[in-house]
């Protein structure tokens, strides 16, 4: 199809995101990144009664530039566990790599795949692991890090001959990730109704109020509404009419 054709049919569609699972995994580098990426989605499935749990690189301690790292990171840690109740999420969970500075390798791999071993989820989620932000902002190195990590350690988690350690750790291998959904993308392939979970992922990303009174001048709450509520917006086009939360997936 030429472009004149696909700008003549409209934008192309999201599909809806699949429903036949049970557990997932969110694996991102730091506090608020599940909240500006897809807490209303995540709210959304734990209504339907599926678990998801959380797995963060760092604590956020370099996030803050007013607040030094040894009060900054116990602070961001009790902020994240806050918002993430707000979406029913009760399984929280920190690596302690160094943030700012996350380094993409095997030892990154294999925290990742140790974590996907014990939750043992069917669907995992990570943030834009790409070199930029659509191409109009430079992303984080820790990001790219943790995004390229996850998608390699859901395949590292079913192979029991990569990290042979976690099995003698009593993780046995766990082939069941069946799709990674990347949050943030500027590629998305499936969507979620923000529609139901809009007001729990502001009250979500409100919790992290040390960050945002830090990250601008604005009124916390307007903020995080016009933020959360303009990104879904833009994709109701594509999604049906519906305010979306998106994601690129990968199915295995």
């Amino acid at each position: 199809m030429t472009d004149q054709q696909n700008s003549a049919a409209g934008p192309a569609q999201l599909a809806p995101m699949p429903e036949d699972w049970q557990r997932a995994l969110a694996v991102v580098a730091h506090p608020d990144d599940l909240e500006y990426g897809c807490s209303g989605a995540i709210a959304a499935w734990t209504d339907a009664g599926r678990e998801v749990a959380y797995l963060l690189a760092t604590r956020g301690e370099a996030g803050i530039d007013t607040i030094a790292p040894a009060e900054a990171g116990p602070l961001r840690e009790r902020e994240q566990r806050a918002s993430a109740a707000v979406v029913g999420v009760d399984t929280v969970e920190f690596l302690d790599h160094a943030d700012g500075v996350i380094e993409y390798g095997t030892a990154l791999r294999r925290d990742i795949a140790a974590a996907i071993r014990k939750h043992r989820p069917e669907l995992v989620i990570t943030l834009n692991h790409r070199d930029t932000w659509g191409g109009v902002a430079w992303n984080t190195p820790d990001h790219v890090a943790v995004g390229r990590a996850t998608l390699d350690a859901a395949s590292d988690a079913g192979n029991r001959w990569i990290f042979p350690e976690l099995t003698e750790q009593g993780l046995e291998p766990w082939n069941g990730v069946r799709w990674v959904a990347i949050a943030g993308t500027d590629r998305p392939t499936h969507a979620v109704d923000a529609t139901p979970g809009m007001e729990r992922a502001i009250e979500s990303l409100l919790e992290h109020r040390a960050y945002l009174e830090a990250l601008t001048d604005e009124a916390p709450e307007k903020y995080c509404r016009t933020f959360l509520s303009g990104f879904a917006e833009q994709l109701a086009p594509r999604f049906g009419g519906k305010p979306a939360v998106a994601f690129e997936v990968f199915g295995r």
